[in-house]
């Protein structure tokens, strides 16, 4: 289901339940951003598992993200902004892809759901939410 905007949030989640969905996956929306701790409270007494590319998601209460690590890909554009001030043309600039993921895990959230996250999976996490 999507949403364009937040007044349809409502609608969005009472589709998923119609349609028996069993799982939700966020995408990188801003207005799912800015709308995520609303969102999650929406989706919440569904009981359905949320997962996303954004940590403060997990953050927030869903149950995992895997994504591109902001912190670092913002500190490698500031880099890029540095080389353009002293001359360089944007276009000589190689274009380049996220190079740092990170795992997050809410064991609060998976304890709720009845979900178990493996032990292989929870060493590996950058984060779990106790």
């Amino acid at each position: 289901m999507t949403a364009n905007a937040p007044s349809q949030l409502d609608d969005a989640v009472t589709q998923m339940v119609a349609k028996r969905t069993q799982a939700v996956v966020i995408t990188g929306d801003l207005m799912y951003f800015s709308e995520r701790v609303r969102l999650l409270e929406l989706l919440r007494p569904t009981r359905l598992p949320v997962g996303t590319a954004l940590a403060e998601f997990a953050l927030a209460g869903g149950l995992l993200s895997f994504g591109a690590d902001i912190a670092h890909t913002l500190r490698h554009v500031a880099s890029y902004v540095d080389k353009i001030l002293k001359g360089a043309r944007p276009a000589d600039l190689p274009m380049e892809q996220p190079t740092k993921f990170e795992l997050v895990l809410n064991l609060v959230t998976a304890r709720t759901l009845g979900i178990t996250f493996p032990p292989s999976l929870r060493v590996r996490a950058d984060l779990v939410i106790q």
